[in-house]
């Protein structure tokens, strides 16, 4: 691997953060050790992201801001930043600072060394989940324990989006999603479908002290439901996961 290519693009959705971005790029830049690029990715010109990151890049050319062109929407600015992403892994982290970027270099190590998932696990043992509403919190919880007891996926915390993936396997399976952020319950239900392996690390989850979060609990459940059902299919080939994917989305219509 050539020394100027990142060994993981950490690809980052965002929506209006203006100046509160400053900080999370300082955190990424002060813990992550491995050679990376930060893509901050946004629906439109005019998001007030753009300007703080534009100053970033100046000074450090890792971190680029990106404009999505699939469409409007979390789901479409991560399936946008993995198309854009240079590395051979990529991880999924929020704008907000809930996640912890001290995290990265090992959930990327974990993928360099053979998993296609490497998930940050609030759920087992020494994870901690701080704040957010408990609603929400409870339906997390009870998905990710049930598909670890039950469909043996490999990780507590399926629907926690703070993960890194091996960027072949997400091309080669594709993502389906369009919508909210389930692109990480799909991709892991997904690996799971290919009998691919999946790991987890303890992560601790702080919700947003700035801002509003733009999760929309109720539109977006039935399209986690989509992929968890999925997570308890037969195995598959890797080259058929796509299209499984795609025929049970066609039947649940």
């Amino acid at each position: 691997m050539s020394e100027d290519r990142p060994r993981v693009s950490i690809v980052v959705p965002a929506y209006n953060e203006g100046e509160a971005i400053g900080p999370f790029i300082d955190r990424v830049k002060s813990t992550v050790r491995i050679p990376f690029e930060l893509l901050i990715v946004v629906d439109t010109p005019d998001d007030t992201t753009l300007a703080p990151v534009a100053e970033a890049t100046a000074l450090d050319a890792r971190i680029r801001g990106v404009i999505n062109t699939h469409g409007r929407g979390p789901a479409q600015a991560i399936r946008y930043g993995f198309d854009v992403a240079e590395a051979p892994t990529v991880v999924v982290t929020m704008a907000d600072g809930s996640d912890d970027p001290r995290q990265i270099d090992a959930l990327t190590e974990l993928v360099e060394r053979g998993v296609v998932v490497a998930a940050g696990s609030r759920y087992m043992a020494g994870g901690q989940q701080i704040g957010g509403p408990r609603f929400k919190r409870s339906l997390s919880r009870l998905a990710g324990t049930s598909l670890h007891l039950f469909a043996g996926i490999g990780t507590r915390d399926a629907t926690n989006s703070f993960k890194a993936y091996n960027a072949d396997f997400v091309r080669t399976v594709t993502i389906q999603s369009r919508d909210g952020f389930e692109i990480g319950l799909e991709l892991t239900a997904k690996a799971r479908r290919a009998r691919l392996p999946v790991a987890e690390l303890p992560t601790i989850w702080l919700d947003r002290t700035e801002g509003q979060s733009n999760f929309q609990l109720r539109k977006w459940i039935p399209k986690y439901l989509r992929w968890y059902f999925f997570a308890f299919g037969r195995p598959l080939p890797i080259n058929e996961i796509k299209d499984a994917a795609h025929a049970g989305a066609k039947g649940s219509k």
